[in-house]
């Protein structure tokens, strides 16, 4: 994920604990502490989709005396956070599907907080992809405004969670497609970020946000199970766009996207 974060990251005192933070969080959110908050509740699962095999979840922390890992333990409850991820993802994903064939068989999911570039990134293991590592940049996690500190933390978390479950083509599917289908469940979970904005300057694979609200508007045109029709599209075999696009849609991919850019220019 980008951007980059700021080269240097602050320090808080050891003597003054750091003020108490009200979260960002919709109130419907199971994490919320903010009850006065007036913002629209996220749309939350409705029901648990259980995964074959439970994952081992693991904490990793190594620095445990940076800012950013101090805003992390203080702000969540890894074990419940990891957990609710998980469960936001398979809702989105595999609602509706056969979980004995269609869901990832991801045996663990480590969090590793570290300072590195960029935000956060996933990756399995080389000798067992089925082992998923999230690893989260701590010098961008102190940067963040306090009062959206949590929801950042928990936002991240899924869209790097839905790379531990999704389908991919084998590795053949476009990243953009990929990234996009995590920053779709990011905004469906009601955890998008304000600067995040609908943008047709591009192409339809940009990634991130971009193709997440492509992907959005896609389940108005062609039914509110569309991404998990293409995800399981991209369980077996290598991605074929046409094939893939017009079983799932009805159009080509190209089609799609000019059509929404049109859409863009009426709001």
């Amino acid at each position: 994920m980008s951007p980059q974060p700021p080269k240097q990251y602050q320090t808080m005192s050891p003597t003054t604990p750091p003020p108490a933070q009200s979260s960002a969080l919709p109130p419907a959110h199971p994490f919320n502490t903010n009850p006065t908050s007036q913002a629209e509740p996220a749309p939350q699962p409705t029901h648990k989709i259980t995964p074959q095999r439970k994952p081992l979840l693991r904490l990793e922390l190594r620095d445990l005396s940076s800012a950013g890992s101090h805003a992390f333990l203080r702000l969540t409850h890894a074990s419940h956070a990891l957990e609710h991820a998980i469960d936001t993802v398979l809702q989105h994903l595999y609602t509706g599907l056969d979980a004995s064939t269609c869901i990832p068989g991801t045996r663990s999911v480590t969090l590793v907080l570290r300072a590195m570039d960029g935000v956060a990134y996933t990756t399995g293991l080389a000798l067992d992809d089925d082992h998923k590592e999230i690893h989260l940049n701590t010098t961008y996690l102190a940067h963040v405004p306090e009062p959206r500190q949590k929801e950042e933390i928990l936002g991240v978390l899924v869209h790097e969670m839905v790379h531990c479950w999704q389908h991919s083509g084998c590795g053949s599917a476009p990243v953009g497609l990929t990234e996009g289908v995590a920053d779709w469940v990011r905004l469906k979970a009601g955890l998008a970020p304000p600067h995040w904005k609908r943008r047709g300057d591009c192409e339809w694979d940009a990634g991130y946000e971009r193709t997440g609200y492509f992907l959005e508007w896609l389940e108005g045109v062609c039914g509110g199970d569309v991404v998990r029709r293409i995800n399981e599209g991209l369980r077996v075999g290598r991605y074929d766009g046409d094939g893939l696009w017009r079983t799932c849609c009805g159009k080509s991919v190209e089609e799609l996207w000019e059509a929404y850019k049109k859409s863009l220019e009426c709001v």
